[in-house]
């Protein structure tokens, strides 16, 4: 398990007697539709309680997708008995600099540019930026120059994927 900011909190709520886990309750229904629960987190936007869902699908998600599966989203969430006040829900994908909290996530990544914050200093720094050489459950592997650092799960406070976006510039001007 990741400590820190590496692993996504697991939220519940109490529906009809019940603790559920949202993930839980939401997986079937993004599944269905034949995409992925990337993430889900719940957090305050001023006085406003805010459900953020990210989904990813294997070509994307497009923004047709993204507004049939908030609303059916919304729906289960209603029928449940999700939250009794008002609240927003947000669906998105995860984007091209996408957060990594899970090991899956990371093992998807695998070959990619990533950006790790580590909880405590490694190799004198708590920012490295690298290729991603390896993902395992117990933590990953980056390249950075001539170098392998290893980094625990436990020991990442945050991570993402790294776009050159001077090359995704170039690359869509070709």
């Amino acid at each position: 398990m990741f400590a820190g900011g590496g692993l996504a909190p697991t939220f519940s709520f109490v529906g009809e007697g019940r603790a559920v886990q949202v993930d839980t309750l939401l997986r079937p229904v993004i599944e269905a539709e034949g995409f992925e629960l990337y993430d889900v987190t719940q957090g305050r936007e001023g006085k406003r309680k805010v459900l953020r869902v990210i989904v990813d699908g294997p070509h994307g998600v497009d923004i047709d997708t993204l507004s049939r599966l908030s609303e059916r989203v919304s729906r289960h969430l209603d029928e449940e008995g999700y939250e009794t006040g008002p609240y927003d829900l947000q669906v998105s994908s995860p984007g091209l600099e996408r957060p990594l909290k899970r090991p899956e996530h990371f093992r998807r990544t695998v070959g990619e540019q990533v950006k790790v914050k580590t909880t405590a200093p490694l190799a004198g720094s708590r920012t490295h930026t690298g290729t991603l050489a390896a993902a395992d459950d117990e933590g990953i592997t980056l390249v950075i120059g001539d170098e392998e650092l290893r980094v625990r799960h436990a020991d990442i406070a945050s991570a993402r994927t790294v776009v050159d976006w001077s090359a995704e510039l170039k690359r869509s001007n070709a």
